[in-house]
């Protein structure tokens, strides 16, 4: 177990004032502008993923992660003001980046079209880590996380982070450094060095249950969701619309049509997980949820969708059976069409499925 010992000194500039300051509140100067970190940490070949350290303001994370792990500690950068963020992600694959995207909590196509600029700043701090995740070498280092972020975003932005690397997503580790202990459990870490304590714990902690509360709505709640749906912002007035909360907030809409056609159907027509809450699985839980719903009700419940997040999960669940799945889109022109997909779906995979859970 390798042990971190720091003695970050900082330079002591004597002036007139500075004097003044010593004498009146009898400041040891050369002994307060000296601080002395010592630490443990797991070692490179030791088994885990996610480690934190965590401390209050100026106990010194920065100075340690720079000492113990140097060139892994991530820098953020300048985001470029006119580009979108989907160009700014390095030369990898489109498949890839957007994986990367969805796996930290941004899943929304029309924030990966607008500049960093233009975000909020948990859509901003999602960015920076899946800049971290893409782009980092073995080791990832984190400083400051979630510290620019509301609590709520904070806990959700922690668990999707954790998600990504224990799946795999990117074959990382990943290391955050924060003056926040609420996102301990969330984060889930392998290993946490308290800087408050100096102690080194190990063993991972347990996240807190997400408990989503499913309501029937009004179509007027689709008015909070729809800057947020990546193909229309329109709703039919005969759609039957639910509401999921989560802590008395609404995180979630879908709407269901009947199935033009098929008796006893019902499909999914619009699924949408507000920017917060994204990277939790909520949208699948919610899926899930209506399904149930509809099958208490006699009815069967189905879902057509392209978006990478939900194709990924449908073809691996045991609770949807793929009925259909598509690697392009519809295309008209002279001899007429010749796919039965719909033309949005030019380009990407797309799948229907049918719940068949209980």
């Amino acid at each position: 177990m390798p042990r971190v010992d720091v003695v970050n000194q900082c330079p002591l500039y004597r002036s007139f004032r500075v004097e003044q300051v010593a004498g009146m509140f009898d400041v040891p100067l050369e002994e307060k502008l000296q601080r002395r970190i010592q630490a443990e940490l797991p070692g490179e070949d030791e088994p885990w993923q996610i480690g934190l350290i965590v401390g209050p303001s100026g106990s010194g994370k920065s100075t340690l992660a720079r000492r113990a792990f140097g060139h892994a500690l991530y820098r953020p950068r300048q985001w470029p003001a006119d580009r979108a963020v989907i160009d700014c992600l390095g030369d990898h694959s489109i498949r890839l980046i957007t994986r990367v995207l969805t796996a930290v909590g941004l899943s929304s196509p029309p924030a990966w079209i607008r500049p960093y600029a233009t975000l909020s700043n948990g859509e901003r701090f999602r960015c920076d880590l899946a800049d971290a995740l893409l782009n980092g070498g073995p080791l990832v280092v984190f400083d400051e996380f979630t510290s620019v972020v509301d609590r709520t975003v904070a806990r959700v932005a922690s668990a999707a982070v954790a998600r990504a690397v224990r799946k795999g997503v990117v074959p990382r580790r990943f290391v955050a450094l924060s003056c926040h202990y609420d996102i301990r459990e969330w984060l889930e870490p392998d290993w946490l060095l308290d800087l408050a304590t100096g102690q080194l714990v190990r063993g991972r902690l347990r996240r807190p249950p997400v408990e989503l509360h499913v309501f029937r709505c009004r179509v007027a709640a689709w008015t909070l969701f729809a800057p947020h749906h990546y193909l229309s912002r329109s709703v039919h007035p005969s759609a039957r619309c639910y509401l999921a909360l989560w802590q008395g907030q609404p995180v979630a809409f879908a709407a269901l049509l009947a199935a033009i056609g098929r008796r006893g159907v019902r499909r999914i027509s619009r699924v949408v997980v507000l920017p917060d809450y994204q990277g939790l699985g909520v949208g699948s839980r919610f899926c899930e949820a209506l399904g149930m719903l509809n099958r208490r009700e006699g009815y069967r419940t189905t879902i057509t969708t392209g978006h990478p997040a939900m194709v990924a999960y449908l073809a691996r669940s045991s609770l949807w059976k793929v009925r259909s799945l598509r690697r392009s889109g519809s295309h008209w022109g002279r001899f007429g069409r010749i796919k039965q997909v719909r033309s949005t779906s030019w380009g990407r995979a797309v799948v229907s499925a049918e719940y068949v859970g209980p």
